[in-house]
């Protein structure tokens, strides 16, 4: 039979990243600057008008999923 020590067992929830202020400014800067871009820019990074105009809508909160697993 096995015993766990419940004084010195470590349970750990998973990893949760942290999202800092600068990163959020980061974000919304660029999504500002990606808003800003001629339709030739955008047709450059493979964007279109619409596309580069809702990402620019989406709140700072609203980041990427990468960052939140």
């Amino acid at each position: 039979m096995t015993y766990i020590n419940t004084h010195t067992a470590r349970f750990h929830a998973p990893a949760r990243k942290r999202i800092g202020l600068v990163s959020l400014l980061d974000l919304w800067r660029t999504r500002r600057q990606l808003k800003s871009l001629d339709d030739r820019a955008l047709a450059d990074i493979g964007l279109t008008r619409r596309e580069a105009d809702a990402e620019a809508a989406r709140p700072v909160w609203d980041v990427p999923a990468t960052w939140r697993d």
